[in-house]
């Protein structure tokens, strides 16, 4: 399979659109067809190491979800992305297709507050349980005391 190939078959996907010409893949996923799109690239494209996932906060236009998987063998990197969208924080979790999302969700959701359904361990991963907010957030107050920072 190549890297076109590829990019073709991810963007006959329902509610996927896939940018031509770029390396890594980079397909716009709608938030409801997330799991979807990557059970696609890990079954049919071959994407079977989940490399990396964060997100970005926009601002006015919410959070952007986006998560990296590769097809090793084939040198095929794909980059998935979904935005939330203004005041929107859920997005299906990747767990189910990937285990090694399980992590990187956990810290997206520490740092961004992106609350992933489905997925089989909420709790902190990288902050206090008490911790309040999510520090990644354009609208966090770095001036904040929070303990022990004051």
């Amino acid at each position: 399979m190549t890297a076109d190939r590829a990019r073709e078959m991810l963007a006959a996907v329902t509610g996927v659109v896939s940018v031509a010409g770029t390396v890594p893949i980079i397909a716009h996923v709608q938030t409801d067809r997330w799991a979807d799109a990557a059970r696609f690239a890990k079954e049919t494209l071959g994407c079977a190491f989940f490399n990396f996932l964060t997100a970005i906060d926009w601002k006015a236009d919410g959070l952007e979800v986006i998560s990296w998987v590769d097809n090793l063998d084939a040198r095929i990197p794909v980059q998935l992305r979904t935005k939330l969208g203004p005041g929107h924080t859920h997005c299906p979790s990747l767990v189910p297709v990937y285990r090694g999302a399980n992590w990187m969700e956990r810290e997206c959701y520490d740092m961004f507050g992106v609350e992933f359904d489905g997925h089989p361990d909420r709790r902190r991963i990288l902050l206090a349980d008490d911790w309040e907010g999510h520090p990644l957030l354009k609208s966090y107050a770095v001036d904040t005391p929070h303990p022990p920072y004051r």
